[in-house]
């Protein structure tokens, strides 16, 4: 697999989606995103997306340049209209939004709904919390296909539904979460097929409900809800919410509508620390207690306890000095498209 610095991967990912139609500042807001997520070693949320983002860009499904419409608002809330723009600028703009209220109101919250993927959620946590605010993202996929079967069933009628925390703190890396309400995001079943490794047991099921570690045969089955087979029904739990949060209240509905149209809805919220306490004691005591945790005596066979967060700061740190390693399928991928757009000498992908 080539392994390439995060700077010419942003550089490639402009180049084209320029060459597919995109505005350059959107262009460059979205391969920051997806790069970002190649550093926190979330490649599934990474440039493997972006012939897919092209592709939806050329049927129709993402509209670059989509405007920004706020339906509804009030000091402390917003609804807004995304116009099937790229998630990652839409969204964006709206935690800007939100973060803008928050810092007069104490506390906002927006729903967006018509947009494209959002792509890794704690993007937009973090953006709060390098305001000095508590953060938080819910997603789904509105009537797009489903992935996720609901606890006890085996057919898909539930999104991974991810969900994300940032808080401010003193540590050197981000004390966040992030993770789907299934037991694996469906782009690392994707990311798995195209490197051609196996899946570990317990992530999806087949057409026929049985168990699976061939990635291929997520295709007529569906992912298993967090906790799998045994305590499906907390992340079946979890993942209905979202879809109240980020569906139902999005006004996007549920169930799956025909077109196949990719849709997040999102609920996004911040809150100003010092409307509770003074923002410095805060972050300290935050640090304080990561370190506490990873005081913890390991557990046999562990190297160790991390806090939220610190495995995505711990592959930052790793992959912006050694670079991202690219499978092949998705370079062999970006390749084709450089040469279509006519960019591939300029990118030095001839």
């Amino acid at each position: 697999m080539p392994k390439v610095q995060a700077e010419e991967l942003r550089r490639i990912g402009r180049a084209l989606l320029v060459a597919n139609g995109v505005p350059e500042a959107e262009a460059a807001t979205v391969a920051r995103h997806v790069v970002n997520a190649n550093l926190a070693g979330h490649d599934s949320h990474g440039v493997i997306m972006l012939p897919n983002y092209i592709e939806r860009v050329r049927v129709g499904h993402i509209v670059p340049g989509a405007p920004f419409t706020i339906v509804q608002e009030s000091p402390t809330t917003t609804v807004v209209d995304g116009n099937w723009g790229f998630g990652y600028v839409i969204n964006e703009r709206a935690m800007a939004l939100t973060i803008e209220k928050a810092s007069s109101q104490n506390i906002a919250a927006c729903t967006v709904f018509r947009q494209g993927h959002v792509g890794r959620l704690a993007s937009y946590p973090l953006m709060a919390a390098e305001a000095g605010m508590i953060g938080m993202a819910w997603a789904d996929s509105g009537r797009s296909p489903k992935g996720v079967a609901p606890f006890g069933g085996r057919e898909a009628r539930l999104g991974t539904n991810p969900w994300a925390i940032a808080v401010p703190s003193d540590l050197d890396g981000a004390f966040c979460m992030d993770f789907a309400t299934s037991a694996v995001a469906m782009g690392k079943v994707k990311l798995a097929e195209a490197r051609g490794q196996e899946i570990p047991r317990g992530w999806v099921v087949d057409s026929e409900g049985d168990l699976t570690t061939d990635p291929k045969k997520i295709k007529g089955g569906a992912l298993l809800p967090l906790g799998g087979a045994g305590e499906g029904y907390k992340g079946t739990a979890l993942a209905a919410m979202g879809e109240v949060f980020c569906g139902i209240l999005t006004g996007l509905g549920f169930g799956v509508e025909p077109t196949g149209r990719h849709n997040d809805g999102c609920f996004l919220i911040a809150i100003k620390v010092e409307a509770f306490r003074p923002l410095l004691a805060f972050r300290k005591e935050v640090a304080d207690f990561a370190h506490y945790l990873k005081d913890t005596p390991p557990a046999k066979g562990s190297s160790g306890v991390l806090y939220p967060g610190e495995v995505e700061h711990l592959a930052q740190r790793k992959r912006a000095a050694e670079g991202i390693e690219i499978e092949d399928a998705t370079w062999a991928k970006l390749r084709a498209l450089a040469a279509e757009g006519g960019v591939a000498a300029e990118l030095g992908l001839g």
